[in-house]
């Protein structure tokens, strides 16, 4: 095989087996409760069916069990979007191991070497502080007073043994919200890794910066792509190189202290010790590659760069020199206030066939089959079940039964 093909797959609509990195494809509807894990033919090889919206980001453990954030819908702060109330761990068969539960959690997690887990939560910030922020939109504040971003590390036993709180730390000259952006929250974090010294990588959406904080001192030690380089990114990670790979989501792009006249998102590799980016990938048609909410990226163990569009629902695997060598589109559609009919995603992680947390594990794609349904309408539970019957009907049929 030359190249990338086309396919007439469920969902997939490009697949080079020869170059993508084999595996299973983790992604959740993020206006759907359930979690999906296909494999490179878009089938579906694993399914948890959730009683909760998602509330962030979900990941498969290395002991095959997935660790999710939820929303319960009792959340405070439910109006600022990816709000959660409780951390789970289902095992394979979708039962619940383990819960953590904070009201005040939002977007990301970590699970840490040693078994705690950093989790991401809104604290309020004092009015005198509050005071002292500049930048965003004037007006926007809330009732309640103005809100920054805390860590903070948990043990199984759902004991806090390390705190971070934003606005003890943050720059009210340097780290300035974005004009076009409310002024409910000072920073808004919505992605951070947790590097093997302890560190925290965090990506600060309305100041358009990714930092590294000291876990030791709890100072900022490293800030970069305000205000030119990036608009409101998402999933900064650190790769084996020692540089940061992130998702530039490009919304509110600024050049040369003007916005934009074309949003459009890309993906970089910067250099922390330069600060110089040494990879990007982008459309060279700027719009047909754009999401200006969540979304995120991974690089693969062999080079590749695992990209998801979250707005499209879509999930693309490209190489070094950006030739696209597979590509999903989520059929998982909902009809969502404010965003009509969607197929948004949050985030998508790619494992590979070897990964810890696959072993022994049935990933048997006979065991599902897609179902079409009538676009807009409801489907009742006894609509569903008839349906269930009457494939089976017809599959026993087909059998000669």
């Amino acid at each position: 095989m030359d190249g990338p093909i086309r396919t007439t797959e469920q969902s997939v609509s490009i697949y080079d087996p020869t170059r993508a990195y084999d595996g299973y494809t983790l992604f959740a509807p993020h206006y759907g409760r359930d979690v999906w894990l296909i494999d490179m033919k878009g089938q579906v090889a694993h399914h948890w069916k959730m009683t909760h919206l998602p509330g962030g980001d979900g990941r498969l453990l290395p002991n095959g069990n997935l660790l999710r954030l939820n929303k319960t819908m009792k959340e405070p702060l439910l109006f600022f979007g990816s709000v959660s109330g409780e951390l789970v761990e289902i095992d394979w068969d979708g039962n619940v191991v383990w819960k953590y539960e904070d009201s005040y959690m939002h977007h990301d997690f970590y699970r840490m070497e040693n078994g705690n887990t950093m989790i991401n939560r809104h604290v309020l910030i004092p009015e005198e502080i509050a005071a002292k922020v500049k930048g965003g939109l004037p007006g926007t504040e809330l009732e309640s007073g103005m809100w920054s971003n805390g860590f903070q590390e948990i043990t199984p036993e759902g004991e806090v043994v390390w705190e971070w709180i934003g606005y003890e730390h943050m720059d009210p000259e340097i780290d300035v919200p974005c004009p076009l952006c409310p002024r409910t929250i000072w920073g808004y974090v919505n992605g951070l890794f947790v590097l093997p010294e302890g560190d925290i990588i965090a990506s600060f959406r309305h100041l358009n910066t990714i930092a590294i904080i000291d876990k030791r001192t709890g100072a900022i030690k490293w800030r970069w792509g305000a205000p030119y380089e990036l608009g409101h990114q998402h999933n900064p990670t650190v790769l084996p190189n020692g540089n940061i790979l992130v998702f530039d989501n490009g919304y509110h792009r600024r050049t040369s202290g003007e916005i934009a006249m074309i949003d459009y998102s890309r993906v970089i590799e910067v250099n922390p010790k330069t600060s110089e980016i040494e990879w990007e990938y982008k459309n060279e048609n700027v719009q047909k590659f754009y999401s200006g909410i969540c979304s995120s990226t991974q690089r693969l163990p062999n080079g590749n760069t695992l990209i998801c569009e979250s707005a499209k629902g879509r999930i693309f695997e490209v190489t070094a020199d950006k030739e696209i060598v597979w590509e999903f589109l989520s059929p998982f559609y909902c009809q969502w206030e404010g965003m009509g009919l969607t197929n948004l995603i949050f985030k998508a992680h790619r494992y590979g066939c070897e990964y810890e947390g696959l072993r022994k594990k049935e990933l048997d794609p006979d065991r599902f089959e897609w179902l079409l349904r009538e676009k807009g309408k409801p489907v009742t539970e006894e609509a569903e079940k008839k349906d269930i019957k009457e494939k089976a009907r017809s599959r026993l049929k087909r059998l000669g039964y």
